[in-house]
């Protein structure tokens, strides 16, 4: 009996060796996935001149050798087949939000991606996200699952790959060579290019914060400030302090109302007595980076990722002297600030109004604070972690009574509306920002003939709105245009407060007008409940200099 023929697409198999997959891969990347690299690096060169084409052609050269090198280091005779596809999926999402977004992937890049919420990652999602997948993940899937690896015996496969590595090894740096005056000026003048490079930034930031994480998994935490107590004048004082850090997110300065922007977008808080400094500079450009840095002792000035994430926090330090402290949350936790510490979610179930779905508008934060008053009735610090502005999806951090400019972008693609949309949906979402202040303030007004009490107010990062084609945030810190790295910072202080420590208001109006930073927020939290220990430094204290 005559069989019929197998279909074209099973009968379309091929062999071939781990160094010809692995060169035949390395070649895509290059060419397919490396289109920023490419923008950034040519750059001011003319192809049509000799001297720029070979610069071009040994980048190429050196690039693919790179690539080479990684997969050939990599892969295993064993696991070619779903180390390559799954690394193919993630290159495809990763050229598109770079691409798409203007971002860099540096190891914070990826860390803030890796713990982003559900609710957030759903967002970024868009159906022009659909050619990326098939150009650059599908495609290369399907190549894999035709393609039969031959095997060699063990001995000669490992001569092979040896071999290989030294041929790849004397390519790239002989491609270096020829163009390394070029390459060395580029290297040194735009250091971010290295995270361009795709999919090797990829592979080498998660390396980067698999290895940061690991260690600091497997060690307990340095203790800060384990000295702290209370200092001499609480001997007189006679009701504690209650202090709420309102840690803002994507806020930037450049929109912020009480800072000059050509909107008010702060109305409510321009009718109270509320401090305003406005020319703060922040720790990060993303929040994975900037929340531990701006709690922590080391800040900006001293800046060593393992050191801040492998230390206690301000508000350790604050438990150390015996205030009372609670982390709440309306967006993906305190990033390791408040580990060990009482910590509460926004939910549902408390806030029906406030809440739909998986996600809270930033009132719901407030819900159920008297309460905790009554339980605690000594000093404490009640941290807000809101949700804020965080992007894309800033139509959806608002209620619709703050909608008032308009017209607004009502979805999370932002390449389908104008830069007037993106803004104006910004803008409600600050709006939205000043009215949970003010209400925070009645709040604490509440509570004034019980504690001293007050409010800071700062958010963690800025946002990009399509200034220099670039969008949210994240860009290195070296490069980061202001807009990521100037955000807004207000001050409440209730007259019960400023009589008891002698704060002179007037004093820090003033002072708001010269540059801060989030280096200041650990001493100054410090030194507004007079605790004293060795790592309090008075000159970083915003309110040291207006005590009198």
């Amino acid at each position: 009996m005559q069989t019929s023929p197998l279909p074209l697409w099973q009968r379309l198999r091929f062999n071939i060796s781990a160094e010809h997959l692995a060169l035949g891969f390395s070649l895509f990347f290059a060419l397919a996935c490396n289109r920023m690299l490419w923008q950034s690096a040519l750059t001011g060169h003319d192809l049509a001149r000799g001297h720029d084409f070979m610069f071009a052609a040994a980048l190429f050269v050196f690039i693919a050798a790179a690539h080479y090198l990684l997969l050939s280091l990599l892969l295993t005779r064993w696991f070619y087949r779903p180390l390559l596809a799954l690394l193919s999926v993630a290159t495809a999402f990763t050229v598109y939000f770079m691409e798409k977004y203007g971002i860099y992937l540096d190891p914070g890049m990826l860390r803030n991606a890796l713990r982003t919420d559900y609710p957030e990652a759903r967002e970024l999602f868009a159906w022009d996200m659909a050619p990326y997948l098939l150009f650059l993940a599908v495609l290369p899937v399907l190549v894999l699952s035709r393609a039969t690896l031959v095997r060699p015996p063990l001995l000669k496969s490992a001569l092979r790959r040896t071999v290989s590595i030294v041929v790849a090894l004397i390519i790239l740096f002989g491609a270096l060579a020829l163009v390394f005056k070029d390459f060395s000026a580029l290297m040194r003048t735009h250091k971010e290019v290295r995270y361009q490079i795709t999919p090797i930034n990829l592979v080498y930031s998660l390396a980067k914060v698999v290895s940061t994480d690991a260690h600091a998994a497997t060690h307990a935490r340095i203790p800060v400030g384990a000295d702290a107590q209370l200092g001499e004048s609480w001997q007189q004082r006679k009701r504690p302090v209650l202090l709420v850090i309102v840690v803002g997110e994507t806020a930037r300065a450049a929109n912020w109302g009480l800072s000059g922007y050509a909107r008010q977008t702060t109305p409510q808080l321009a009718g109270l007595d509320v401090l305003n400094f406005s020319d703060v500079t922040s720790c990060g450009t993303n929040t994975e980076v900037s929340l531990p840095c701006m709690f922590s002792v080391f800040g900006r000035r001293n800046y060593d990722e393992g050191r801040i994430r492998g230390s206690e926090s301000l508000l350790h330090v604050l438990d150390h002297a015996r205030v009372s402290v609670l982390w709440k949350d309306n967006q993906s936790g305190c990033k390791g600030v408040c580990e060990g510490l009482p910590q509460l979610r926004t939910a549902a179930s408390r806030s029906p109004a406030l809440c739909s779905g998986e996600r809270c508008f930033d009132e719901a934060l407030l819900d159920g604070l008297d309460e905790r008053i009554t339980e605690h009735p000594g000093s404490q610090v009640l941290v807000l972690h809101t949700l804020g502005n965080h992007g894309p999806a800033y139509y959806q951090r608002y209620p619709d009574r703050f909608r008032q400019f308009t017209p607004t972008c009502d979805t999370a693609d932002l390449g389908k509306c104008t830069t007037e949309q993106i803004v104006n949906a910004y803008d409600n979402a600050l709006l939205y920002t000043d009215h949970l202040l003010a209400r925070t303030i009645e709040f604490l007004r509440r509570h004034a003939a019980s504690h001293d009490t007050a409010m800071i107010y700062v958010s963690d990062h800025g946002e990009s709105l399509g200034e220099n084609q670039l969008f949210l945030h994240g860009i290195p810190y070296s490069i980061a245009p202001d807009v990521q790295k100037k955000v807004p910072m207000v001050m409440w202080l209730s007259p019960a407060y400023a009589k008891s420590f002698a704060v002179n208001t007037g004093c820090v109006s003033a002072r708001g007008k010269k540059p801060t930073s989030h280096d200041n927020l650990f001493h100054t939290v410090l030194g507004m409940f007079d605790i004293r220990t060795r790592v309090y430094d008075p000159a970083l204290d915003l309110l040291e200099t207006c005590r009198s």
